[in-house]
């Protein structure tokens, strides 16, 4: 058996309202519920498992899509009135062509660093 990512928890102050935002944004579908968690599905089976907690530690996670999915995405964003970044620090707004693709960072309502890339980093191109 291959090893594969299956599922990871997601620490949010308000599980439904974090894991639509990033449904909604993604458009993926509405999430669903499994014990004390509110569940987004992606594509390749892999699920986050938001959880509600006081302590919500800002962390990272990066979806790869494709062009199509990302002028979707960011018009989402826009529509939103969610700032867009072309780096992870945030400095430089709008969005990067890294490796030949695009790429750009948001801030989910709990803080968490996210980004949606349409090629894998090290893939070559400009």
């Amino acid at each position: 058996m291959s090893i594969e990512l299956n599922h990871t928890i997601v620490a949010s102050r308000d599980k439904q309202a974090g894991a639509r935002f990033l449904a909604d944004v993604l458009g993926l579908p509405e999430p669903t519920s499994f014990g004390p968690f509110a569940v987004v599905e992606l594509h390749n089976g892999v699920s986050l498992d938001f959880m509600d907690t006081a302590d919500v530690p800002s962390q990272h996670y990066a979806f790869l899509i494709g062009e199509d999915e990302f002028d979707a995405v960011a018009a989402r964003l826009r529509e939103r009135g969610v700032a867009t970044y072309a780096d992870p620090g945030h400095r430089q707004p709008g969005h990067n062509t890294n490796d030949g693709g695009r790429g750009l960072y948001f801030d989910s309502p709990d803080g968490h660093n996210l980004e949606v890339l349409t090629r894998p980093y090290g893939s070559g191109g400009a």
